[in-house]
């Protein structure tokens, strides 16, 4: 997946969560607007050539100064936002790193 393409399609409206995307974000408190901004200026940490429903990618962005994780992946002519949370110890390091198992 490519980032500009990922942006393109957000600018254009044409995403949608998941019913486990949207559970996430209620949990994590994270907005709508929140992941929209998190993926207008995101970047792709992972790519995921196929999970079995095809391919995907880890997007770190920011809104405000929240990092913002979500997993991204097609749906027709659309980003599918496959889950959506704030990296945190003790899966993450930093909103960069993924801690490594001892």
């Amino acid at each position: 997946m490519e980032i500009q393409a990922i942006k393109q399609l957000v600018r254009n409206g044409k995403f949608v969560l998941s019913a486990h995307a949207d559970q996430e974000a209620a949990d994590e408190g994270i907005a709508i607007a929140e992941i929209r901004d998190a993926l207008l200026n995101g970047e792709i940490l992972e790519q995921y050539p196929d999970t079995g429903r095809g391919e995907s990618c880890l997007v770190l962005g920011f809104a405000n100064d929240k990092p913002i994780h979500a997993v991204c992946g097609w749906y027709r002519e659309s980003i599918a936002i496959v889950t959506v949370y704030i990296p945190k110890s003790p899966k993450f390091d930093d909103p960069w790193t993924r801690r490594r198992q001892p």
